[in-house]
């Protein structure tokens, strides 16, 4: 045997002894080593009730049952916890982290200096619920279907600019032909509702029907709100409304609503760092698999009021490489088709809507 041989067969037997793949060695390894749960936003809210419901539950399925401890990284709207966990944290399979849903949108489209890392190197889980976004109408509004909205002018409350409740009817109105007029400056979705209720918008630009189900089940069994256009993968077919991805005339139009319904479907994905073993990232995805179809983790999500409408890790993954690794006369096109045009928006005072 040469000495390359030799070389060449030593490291390899190297690597054998230092990345076991077998399961008892995956089993000693999280018997002894607690999982860490990044969660990208202060106590309160959705990323830290989906961050914790799944610290609750994934620990028993994973070999060794290791202890999975919430902590709270909050800070530029989820890029601190994913710059920890990509530059800082181990990349041993002891961390794990809900990414926020919008960063690989901007990683894609470049709109943002603060990432410091790539999303394709996160070794993606699973996604707990890549649900429909549809955009609502009040019950009273005079537009009652996607036709109406291309004839007349519909108030739209939003959270801001930067958010998907801009993005996605900013779509509609520069590509689809809508007439939404967006009011900006709602602290959050609950703050757009009662802004419905009052008359000061006519809807609401982006939630899923599961999350109504849950927090505000009068809105869907009493016809309190109507659904005008949905976007996603594929037809919810508890929405009443069309879907973007089929109301394409052409390929640019289909190429730029594919891109924005991908980027919707990345709704609560979860991830480990970068660099971790492929038998530990495997026996991740299975105890995340394993939880979704555990009755005790369904009935905590039921009393959560949590919507659960999963995606495999190896289906995020690919989700998350199509959108940044579209092509950059797409990724342009989708960048100005986002913007809303002045004429579309109009801001509230600090004060309003909030009440």
């Amino acid at each position: 045997m040469s000495l390359r041989q030799v070389a060449v067969t030593g490291a390899a037997a190297l690597c054998l002894w230092t990345n076991p793949t077998s399961a008892q060695s995956i089993a000693e390894f999280y018997k002894s080593k607690p999982i860490q749960m990044i969660i990208r936003s202060a106590v309160g809210g959705s990323y830290d009730q989906y961050g914790r419901l799944v610290a609750r539950h994934i620990g028993k399925h994973i070999p060794g049952h290791p202890t999975v401890v919430p902590a709270n990284m909050p800070g530029a709207g989820g890029i601190t916890a994913a710059n920890y966990v990509a530059n800082i944290a181990p990349k041993d399979g002891s961390i794990l982290t809900m990414v926020g849903q919008g960063l690989a949108t901007d990683q894609a489209l470049g709109m943002t200096q603060a990432l410091k890392f790539d999303l394709r190197d996160f070794n993606w889980i699973g996604n707990v619920s890549k649900a429909n976004q549809a955009l609502w109408v009040w019950h009273t509004s005079r537009t009652k279907t996607l036709q109406d909205a291309m004839q007349r002018e519909t108030l739209i409350g939003t959270t801001g600019a930067g958010s998907i409740t801009v993005f996605l009817p900013a779509v509609y109105n520069n590509i689809l032909g809508t007439k939404f007029k967006l009011i900006f400056g709602y602290t959050g979705g609950s703050a757009v509702d009662l802004a419905m209720e009052r008359g000061e918008v006519e809807g609401r630009a982006s939630e899923t029907a599961a999350s109504y189900k849950a927090s505000k089940p009068s809105y869907l069994r009493d016809k309190m709100i109507i659904p005008i256009i949905q976007t996603g993968l594929a037809k919810d077919p508890g929405i009443d409304a069309p879907l973007l991805r089929d109301l394409a005339r052409n390929k640019e139009q289909q190429e730029i609503y594919d891109f924005m319904s991908k980027a919707v479907s990345i709704g609560r994905p979860f991830a480990t760092s970068p660099g971790v073993s492929a038998d530990r990232v495997t026996a991740l995805r299975k105890a995340f698999d394993a939880m979704l179809a555990d009755s005790e983790f369904k009935a905590d999500a039921e009393r959560q009021q949590a919507e659960i409408d999963p995606m495999s890790g190896s289906e995020l993954a690919q989700v998350v490489k199509d959108l940044i690794e579209a092509p950059k006369q797409l990724r342009d096109k989708v960048r100005v088709a986002i913007e809303p045009r002045k004429e579309d928006a109009r801001g509230l005072s600090p004060t309003e809507g909030t009440k």
